[in-house]
């Protein structure tokens, strides 16, 4: 990894801790040559018009994450409701044919609370660790979390709504679910109680649809109408200390999605479509360090980008493998 990328590297890691991303100040030749070509060149921009002309909508990735998340969450449902004992508990805590699986962020919560490492905790959690670091981190948001099914689909109101003129999008600084993630870490140790466990919609979702509905749901419906009405998609880019968890581990995943310069025409495509789009942030027409980019940690590897993407310079990527296939 030369200079520029290493300090990209970290950029990325600091954009995922809530800093605003910055214009690089180092691009390598081979990039700059690429950036000045596109600048103004007719035959570029021909090339741009054709493609848009030709790009053909996909929703390959988006509809492979729906039916693994679905199927996921209902293994849950089946193996307690048809006593089948291949996958049991919930999405805190859970056991998949005799393995220990343990969330990570929930694991560090009780941990806390009980202010010691407690071993049968520890082994669960390894088991996802492992997992979560060969698909990267917040792979877990997007393709496993219940409640992130239903805020994608509020999303869709909520920007139907934009476009109605009927409400407006409110942002809020992304430095606020470190803030969070503190503040939850700080109660869990003082108070001995897992607090966010109590109001995290990914649990309460979870335990809802396998041993039934509780008033906890009414918490949930509150963040759903907070995110169709106020801001999109709120509780997962300003709150969830769980994404930003997961995010970490995920800093060293093989598994990422790779930007292409050479092919991209900066249609915007997929920062539109994008779940936490200050992470394409390398899309926007200058900005890119080097003619390949992978997408930082806070990527939940959705998918969204590349199926929006009409010239493939949005790609899943495995690091050291892709490039001997």
């Amino acid at each position: 990894m030369n200079g520029p990328m290493k300090r990209r590297f970290v950029d990325q890691i600091l954009v995922m801790f809530g800093r605003e991303p910055k214009k690089p100040a180092e691009i390598s030749p081979k990039a700059q040559e690429i950036h000045l070509y596109k600048k103004g060149n007719r035959d570029f921009i021909a090339e741009k018009l054709h493609a848009r002309a030709h790009a053909e909508p996909s929703h390959t990735w988006r509809n492979r994450r729906w039916i693994t998340l679905l199927l996921a969450n209902l293994l849950f449902v089946v193996s307690y409701w048809f006593d089948v004992q291949i996958l049991e508990g919930a999405l805190t805590a859970s056991r998949f044919i005799g393995f220990h699986l343990i969330d990570l962020n929930s694991a560090l919560q009780v941990m806390l609370a009980h202010k010691h490492v407690i071993v049968n905790l520890f082994i669960g959690t390894g088991t996802v660790l492992v997992l979560w670091i060969l698909l990267g981190g917040r792979t877990f948001c997007s393709w496993v979390c219940p409640y992130h099914l239903l805020a994608e689909w509020a999303e869709k109101l909520h920007l139907f709504l934009v476009k109605k003129k009927l409400v407006t999008d409110q942002t809020m600084d992304r430095r606020l679910r470190s803030v969070f993630w503190l503040v939850f870490a700080v109660l869990a140790a003082a108070t001995g109680y897992t607090v966010y466990e109590a109001i995290s919609p990914t649990g309460i979702l979870s335990r809802a649809l396998i041993y039934g509905p509780g008033l906890a749901l009414l918490w949930v419906l509150a963040l759903l109408v907070f995110e169709v009405f106020f801001s999109r998609r709120a509780w997962c880019r300003y709150a969830c200390p769980i994404g930003l968890t997961y995010g970490v581990v995920g800093i060293v995943s093989p598994l990422r999605i790779m930007y292409r310069l050479d092919a991209c025409f900066h249609e915007g495509d997929c920062r539109k479509v994008c779940l936490v789009p200050h992470v394409l942030d390398t899309v926007i027409k200058g900005r890119a360090i080097d003619t390949e980019v992978p997408i930082g940690p806070d990527c939940t590897r959705c998918g969204l980008c590349v199926d929006a993407c009409p010239t493939g310079s949005l790609k899943f990527d495995v690091k050291g493998l892709s490039k001997l296939m």
